[in-house]
């Protein structure tokens, strides 16, 4: 990093990427910042910066030798599991600085040696405390799937044998006898329980449990999402591939159908492109972050589509990552349950058709509000 970017960085303050030192003091403080980084988006402390104005204060030839082995000995010692830090020493109007580069982590949540979990919060640092926002942290380390956790007071008397055997006839030839021990082989069952992905694929009311896990819809007069008045709205509920054929009936009804060249005793052809819907609405369904106690939302307004999925872009991933193909799948069983009962193949090129077919759609990774939008204008009567 050169004398003009830290200049640069130092002209803009600390914010939730960059942290000022004047003097490394405490050891144990330095340890969460490390972790704050590493659980958030990473990010750079500068030493030798006074915290507060961020003025060129410099260290001294001992400081640096102490502070980048005081540091490196932190990264190793104090910080669970521990983060790899890069260190330089830049020199700022005749004063020498050291730079501290931790990346965002791979093996979230990293925890100091008292156990807690800190992240950034703008140009602070918070310790988490809330368990939902613990278990986001493990989601996107791969150590935990939300799909496959068991659903408190469901059991075997929940399951839909229909809904199994429509399964089962679509993943083999042979006809197999629903008992416990088929719903556990294939993770609709655990210790007597349904797992989540389970009561969502085979649950006989789903919203029961999980009330929150359902689409909302809405068809708007106008353009403002704070309308009051609307044409239609339903509250879809029911098993995964159930709410997908029920929203695909509200976009059917609530959009309009163009003649585009179709003759006159033709029902004409949907203004938005159904099979952009489909993937989109799929993607929704099958990727949306299960930790969030948040509905899909469908809003239908005079000139757009919007459909809002809770829960950011896991592990990194951008827009112009999945404009590419590139997916990361957050929800196992559900994926691999869509798979075979849905218009879905998991194959990460669901998108990719859908902008073929519908280019002028947009996507908005929400990283604050933590959710994903997708926008489809619609064609101007």
């Amino acid at each position: 990093m050169d004398e003009l970017r830290i200049l640069e960085l130092i002209k803009k303050g600390e914010n939730s990427r960059v942290q000022f030192k004047e003097r490394l003091e405490n050891q144990e403080a330095i340890a969460s910042e490390l972790i704050a980084f590493a659980n958030t988006k990473g990010g750079t402390l500068l030493f030798g910066i006074e915290d507060k104005t961020g003025r060129v204060v410099g260290l001294s030839y001992a400081q640096i030798q102490e502070y980048g082995s005081k540091i490196g000995n932190i990264a190793n010692e104090l910080v669970k599991p521990q983060v790899f830090i890069f260190t330089e020493t830049v020199e700022i109007e005749g004063k020498n600085i050291l730079v501290v580069e931790v990346d965002e982590g791979i093996s979230k949540p990293y925890k100091d040696k008292n156990g807690a979990i800190w992240v950034k919060q703008g140009a602070d640092k918070r310790r988490l405390t809330d368990n939902a926002e613990q278990i986001r942290l493990f989601q996107q380390s791969g150590l935990l799937y939300i799909d496959e956790l068991k659903v408190p007071y469901t059991s075997v008397e929940d399951v839909c044998e229909e809904k199994v055997k429509k399964y089962l006839a679509a993943v083999s030839d042979e006809e197999e006898q629903i008992t416990p021990t088929l719903l556990k082989n294939i993770n609709v069952l655990r210790d007597e329980q349904l797992t989540l992905a389970g009561l969502l694929f085979f649950g006989k009311k789903p919203q029961r449990y999980r009330p929150a896990f359902c689409i909302k819809a809405v068809s708007f007069f106008g353009n403002d999402l704070a309308g009051t008045a609307y044409r239609d709205s339903e509250d879809i509920e029911g098993t995964v591939p159930e709410m997908f054929q029920k929203a695909m009936s509200f976009f059917t009804r609530n959009l309009h159908h163009v003649q585009a060249g179709q003759s006159f005793n033709s029902t004409g052809i949907l203004e938005i492109s159904p099979i952009a819907l489909e993937e989109m609405l799929q993607n929704a369904l099958t990727h949306r972050d299960y930790s969030k106690n948040a509905p899909i939302r469908i809003c239908i307004f005079d000139n757009r589509v919007e459909i809002v999925s809770p829960g950011k872009l896991p592990n990194g991933l951008t827009v112009e990552n999945i404009k590419r193909g590139n997916a990361v799948v957050r929800n196992n069983l559900i994926v691999s349950y869509s798979s075979k009962l849905m218009r879905y193949r998991g194959f990460g090129s669901g998108i990719v058709r859908a902008l073929q077919e519908q280019p002028d759609m947009s996507f908005f990774n929400d990283v604050d509000g933590e959710q994903f939008i997708v926008t489809i204008p619609r064609k101007q009567q």
